[in-house]
C-alpha cells in the first residue's frame, strides 16, 4: 500500500513554513534598523572615513566621481551597518531553527561557541578600525609620490574599509573554527602544533588574497590570524582536558560513550516504539484511574506530549505532532527523545 502523499509532504513543508518564518523575521528586523540608521548615513560615513582623514595632507578632501555615489554610498553603508548590528538576533534566528535537531550535549556546545563567534568578529572589526585603519592610511598618504593629490573616492574607500572589516572579522573567527575541529573529532592539539609551519605560511598567503596589495595590511591581518590559532590551540587543550576530567573518561569511557552513543541513535522497530507508546499510555491511564489518591502525583508532561503526539498521528494532524516532538527532543530524558526521533524518522519516510 502506498504512503499518502500528504503524510510524505507534510513533514518538509513545515520545515519550510518555520524556514520561511524566521527569515521574515530576520529581513524585518534589519530592515527596521535600516530605516532607523539611514537617516544618519552620512554621518556614519564620516566615522568610517576618520582614520583617512586624519592622516590627508591639508588642503585635500575624499571626492565622489560617480553622479549617484553621494546617496548610494551612504545607502550601501547603512544597510551593510543594519545587517552588521543585526547579527546576533540573525544567529538567534539560526540558532532557533537548527536547536531541535541537536541533542543536548550539542546544545551546550554549540550556543557558547555561536554567542563566541559573534563577539569576536565584532572584536575583529573593531581592532581593523581602530589599529589597522591608522597605520595603513598613514603609510599611504606618506609615500604619495611628490605632485600628486590624495583625493580617494568615497565609493572606492567603503569597497576598501568593507573588505578589511570583514577579512579581520572573519579571521578572528580562527579559534571557534580550531576548538570546532577538535571537538568533531577530526584531529587533536597535538596534530594541530605540528602542522604550525605549513600556519604560518598559510595565514601569510591568506592575507595577501584578502587584503589590499600592501606588506602592512598583509602583516597586520596575517599575525593575528597566527596568534588567534596559537589561542584556538590552547583553548582546545582545555577542552579535551576537561572532557578526558569527566566520569567515564580514558579508553574504556571513551568505549562505553561510544556505545551510549550508537545506543542513542539505534533505530527502534516499529513493535518497539508502539510498546513503548502503549506503555506511556498504560501508565498515564493507572495515574488517573487512581484518581484522588494521585492528586498529588502529576503527570509526566513530556509522556503526556507523546501520547498526544499519537493521537495527533492517528488524526493525520503531522504538523501539530512534529511541533510537540520537537518539544520532547528539548526536554525529554534519554529513552522520551529516542522515542521521539523515531517517532520523526518514520514522519519523514
Amino acid at each position: 500500500m502506498s504512503a499518502d502523499p500528504a503524510d510524505i509532504e507534510q513533514p518538509f513543508m513545515s520545515h519550510l513554513l518555520e524556514l520561511r518564518d524566521r527569515l521574515l523575521r530576520s529581513v524585518a528586523v534589519v530592515a527596521l534598523v535600516f530605516l532607523a540608521l539611514f537617516p544618519f548615513g552620512n554621518d556614519i560615513y564620516v566615522f568610517i572615513a576618520e582614520p583617512l582623514m586624519k592622516v590627508m595632507p591639508e588642503g585635500t578632501s575624499m571626492i565622489a566621481t560617480k553622479v549617484a555615489s553621494p546617496f548610494l554610498t551612504p545607502f550601501k553603508l547603512s544597510l551593510v551597518a543594519a545587517v552588521f548590528l543585526s547579527m546576533p538576533y540573525l544567529l538567534y534566528q539560526l540558532w532557533g531553527f537548527v536547536a531541535p535537531g541537536l541533542y543536548r550535549h550539542e546544545r551546550r556546545m554549540a550556543l557558547p561557541l555561536l554567542a563566541s563567534s559573534v563577539v569576536l568578529f565584532y572584536l575583529g572589526a573593531a581592532f581593523a578600525y581602530f589599529v589597522v585603519f591608522p597605520l595603513v592610511f598613514r603609510f599611504f598618504t606618506s609615500v604619495t609620490p611628490e605632485g600628486v593629490a590624495v583625493m580617494t573616492d568615497i565609493s572606492e574607500y567603503l569597497d576598501f574599509v568593507l573588505t578589511l572589516f570583514f577579512a579581520f572579522g572573519l579571521a578572528f573567527e580562527i579559534p571557534i573554527a580550531t576548538i570546532l575541529l577538535v571537538w568533531m573529532g577530526m584531529t587533536t592539539p597535538e596534530q594541530l602544533a605540528s602542522k604550525r609551519p605549513y600556519v604560518v605560511v598559510g595565514v601569510f598567503v591568506i592575507g595577501m588574497l584578502l587584503t589590499p596589495p600592501d606588506v602592512i595590511s598583509q602583516s597586520l591581518l596575517a599575525v593575528p590570524m597566527w596568534l588567534l590559532f596559537e589561542g584556538g590551540v590552547l583553548f582546545s587543550r582545555f577542552f579535551v582536558r576537561k572532557r578526558e576530567e569527566e566520569p567515564g573518561a580514558g579508553e574504556e569511557g571513551a568505549t562505553a560513550a561510544a556505545s551510549s552513543h550508537e545506543e542513542e541513535f539505534h533505530p527502534l522497530s516499529e513493535e518497539e516504539m508502539e510498546a513503548e507508546l502503549d506503555r506511556i499510555e498504560a501508565e498515564l491511564e493507572d495515574l488517573q484511574e487512581e484518581g484522588e489518591e494521585t492528586v498529588d502525583a502529576p503527570l509526566d508532561p513530556v509522556d503526556a506530549k507523546l501520547r498526544r503526539v499519537n493521537e495527533l498521528r492517528e488524526a493525520m494532524d503531522f504538523a501539530a505532532a512534529r511541533r510537540l516532538l520537537y518539544e520532547v527532543l528539548v526536554e525529554g530524558d534519554e529513552e522520551q527523545v529516542r522515542t521521539a526521533r523515531n517517532i520523526l524518522e518514520q514522519l519523514d519516510e
